[in-house]
């Protein structure tokens, strides 16, 4: 402390230099919410001060002074953000207030204004406070235990620099202060300190049942050196095996409380009013909170570890355990809570622990009896397994440089939990390898490469991503909407040769010339199938290091099988056509035979639609999908993998039957609009022009003739056909603007939802179009002034 404290009136002879600033900066940063983040710690100082000011202005400037002493320790040279100016605000106020709060001083020393101060707070607030207990408010109790405790610190360090001994009577008070501060420590709802059993909310029967059920530590292994206390509970005990931080453990332990007691009190026919939990509450917590765990465990094929004994007494406690479990390892787990299947990793093999240290179980390795892997000491979860585990999330995001990295060469968060979608994940091992190849990165120094990617040494053991990995390519507008693509294709095809060949009416379709070539659509779409099949071995090659064989050979049946039907339907075809072509006799010249047989294209055409068949089946009855996609038998998934690869999330999720047929019903009202407009506007007006225009002869051309070799003006023909084409597989979106624009409308007209809730809202908006296609639209004259907006 600064001499400024000593016995006398006189002013202090030595005072604390200014440093340089830009200014004063008031004295609203003097609010303990505003320090500068290094400086937290004399948060509670200022605000002591802040709280004392009006009582006793002096010994509020010696907190401040303390408050300065101390940041200037913290932070010596000034480096943090906001320190300079700050130390420099608080310096200008305390010369400034140093005079007048010494002048209305009322003893002769700041050592004993402190004292004095101190034991008269003593009195006046902790005493009184205590001595009406019942009728306190618990929060008005913390806060005088907390500002008691600043100041007795402010006084110690006062009367350590006056040399000036801090009475007996004080000492003892602090002693008492320091002992409930222990005991009042912070909340968020529940007061769970032994004085605090008498407030409101601790006397609810749910509360009390669930505590009671909490604080049954009965036959539970405790360490050697551990030092009990009163009212311990199960939590204190796993914070104890298992090394959790000790405000996870108290923000746990009013968590699992309320979450029983609001399940509790909820049941029906309603538990008895004694302290007794009821069995169905925790039962329904418990299937809550392993719901994801046990879906996990089911989808890798391993047994949960969720064991319970064979005596029924306790049974109750063993699930507590378990719960508590996973909430002090959620609590704790930080940013990895976005991993949620690395913390079902985490918790299988905690939750295994906890088993056999229960059952009392010898480890093969040591002899004695199994302890956890990371327990023992103090915060030891944190240190040994979250942490690891976030390295590796925070050198994979710097690999990232802020998303301007390719995708394929750095790890998300969704890429580091889908390696615990897989069995190889136990690989990891308990305790973890810190070889493992999750935690390998590769080295930051990278080969750069011209006109290639760049590419990390040592990738061969870094896992990289697993299932997806994006590639920027113009190639996903037809890949992400392929069978949007395909289907429009067939369809231009089959109207094509529906107005070309028949009179022009749809239903010249079944006719049995017309219906040979409509055909021929399989065969288009075989092709493009073996084009997708290719498209998605191209653009998901980069993710080849880290794909699983089964993947692999997916994609290469489906390449193979992409083929094979783009030679046999073709093949079946020629032998299926009454007048050949000229291709077509080739076709049978190379397989040989020469007899027509339609049923062999027609038996190739069934197999080839067996998936989409089976596709559309399950599609009309998604209870049917939705139970064979959670489905473990191997030949259902067998099944399933070869229409889509096999992932933890996303199965079973299809809506009702119901929606589904709305769905349906709007698209295909949608789709037979456009398709309608497309034929009757689009190709068919222009069949019989094409026509004219192939047969007509030109031998000399007024302009450079682009295609010296085509015949029947194929050119004119590509030129006339080319924005008819364009436009009929663009206005697919047109069409779904005014279908979703109509359909939502009226949706929300019955509903009375958004700003025109009525049909006849609507009916008087079209009052006011057309002035506002004027407005809009018509430009104005020259003469007009022009118009102010708004």
């Amino acid at each position: 402390m600064s001499s400024s404290r000593g016995g006398s009136d006189q002013p202090p002879q030595r005072r604390i230099m200014r440093t340089q600033t830009a200014g004063n900066l008031g004295e609203s940063i003097f609010d303990s919410e505003v320090v500068p983040s290094s400086l937290v710690d004399i948060a509670p100082i200022l605000r002591v001060a802040n709280e004392v000011e009006k009582s006793n202005p002096r010994v509020a400037y010696l907190c401040r002074f303390y408050a300065f002493e101390k940041a200037h320790r913290l932070d010596p040279t000034s480096s943090g953000r906001g320190v300079r100016q700050f130390k420099t605000a608080l310096l200008q106020r305390l010369e400034r207030e140093n005079d007048p709060t010494l002048m209305g001083r009322v003893k002769k020393s700041d050592a004993r204004e402190m004292q004095s101060f101190y034991q008269h707070y003593y009195k006046k607030y902790i005493q009184a406070l205590h001595n009406a207990a019942d009728k306190a408010d618990r929060a008005q109790l913390t806060k005088a235990y907390q500002t008691a405790n600043v100041l007795f610190e402010v006084l110690k360090a006062v009367n350590q620099t006056q040399a000036v001994e801090v009475d007996r009577e004080i000492l003892e008070a602090h002693d008492k202060v320091a002992e409930k501060t222990q005991i009042y420590v912070p909340y968020n709802i529940l007061p769970l300190d032994p004085d605090s059993a008498n407030q409101a909310i601790m006397r609810y029967p749910e509360i009390q049942a669930a505590l009671v059920a909490l604080r049954n530590t009965r036959g539970l292994p405790w360490p050697r050196d551990y030092k009990k206390k009163n009212d311990e509970d199960i939590l204190d005990w796993l914070q104890a095996m298992f090394g959790f931080q000790k405000d996870n453990v108290s923000n746990q332990r009013e968590h699992l409380i309320l979450l029983l007691a609001n399940v509790h009190i909820r049941q029906f026919p309603k538990p008895d009013q004694q302290p007794k939990l009821d069995e169905r509450a925790l039962n329904e917590v418990m299937k809550k909170l392993f719901k994801n765990y046990k879906k996990w465990c089911k989808y890798l094929d391993r047994k949960s570890s969720l064991w319970l004994p064979t005596i029924q007494q306790e049974v109750q406690q063993r699930k507590l355990l378990y719960m508590g479990l996973y909430l002090l390892i959620w609590g704790e787990a930080a940013n990895l809570r976005f991993m949620p299947e690395c913390l079902c990793y985490i918790y299988h093999h905690m939750a295994f622990e906890l088993y056999g240290m229960l059952a009392g179980n010898i480890s093969p390795m040591t002899g004695e009896n199994v302890k956890p892997a990371y327990g023992g000491e103090e915060e030891a979860f944190l240190k040994k397994v979250v942490t690891p585990i976030y390295e590796v999330i925070a050198r994979e995001a710097a690999r990232s440089r802020n998303g301007v990295s390719k995708h394929s060469q750095w790890r998300n968060y969704d890429d580091l939990n889908e390696y615990f979608w897989s069995a190889d994940c136990f690989r990891l091992g308990w305790p973890m390898r810190a070889d493992a190849d999750f935690f390998y990165l590769p080295i930051e120094k990278l080969q750069f490469e011209r006109n290639e990617e760049r590419k990390p040494a040592g990738r061969d053991r870094w896992v990289g991503k697993v299932n997806f990995v994006e590639i920027r390519s113009y190639w996903h507008i037809f890949r992400s909407f392929d069978r949007m693509w395909s289907f429009f294709i067939l369809c231009l095809q089959a109207m094509i040769i529906v107005a070309w060949n028949g009179d022009g009416n749809p239903s010249s379709i079944f006719t049995p010339n017309v219906f040979e070539k409509v055909l021929s659509v399989f065969i288009t779409a075989a092709i493009l199938k073996l084009g997708q099949a290719f498209l998605d071995v191209i653009l998901s090659w980069k993710a080849r290091r880290s794909m699983s064989f089964y993947v692999k050979l997916r994609y290469i049946l489906k390449v193979v099988s992409a083929a094979a039907w783009v030679i046999i339907l073709p093949v079946t075809y020629a032998y299926s056509l009454e007048s050949p072509s000229a291709l077509a006799k080739t076709i049978r010249g190379w397989f040989g035979g020469n007899a027509k047989s339609p049923s062999l294209f027609i038996l190739a055409v069934v197999i080839y639609l067996s998936p989409n068949m089976l596709a559309a089946l399950l599609f009309l009855f998604p209870f049917i999908r939705r139970f064979l996609e959670r489905s473990n038998y191997r030949i259902v998934m067998l099944m399933m993998w070869w229409s889509q690869p096999r992932l933890y999330v996303g199965r079973g999720m299809h809506e009702s039957a119901f929606s589904l047929f709305k769905y349906t019903m709007f698209w295909v009202l949608l789709i037979v609009t456009k398709l309608a407009f497309s034929y009757y506007i689009e190709i068919k007006p222009l069949v019989n022009p094409t026509k004219d225009i192939m047969k007509v002869h030109i031998r000399s051309y007024k302009w450079h003739e682009f295609f010296p070799q085509a015949r029947n003006n194929i050119g004119v023909v590509i030129a006339i056909w080319a924005p008819i084409i364009l436009v009929y597989f663009m206005d697919g979106q047109i069409w779904y603007a005014i279908f979703s624009t109509l359909f939502g409308g009226i949706y929300g007209a019955f509903r009375r939802l958004g700003e025109i809730r009525t049909l006849g809202m609507l009916r008087s908006r079209f009052e006011s179009l057309p002035g506002a296609f004027n407005g809009c639209l018509i430009p104005e004259e020259k003469g007009d002034p022009p118009k102010r907006k708004g």
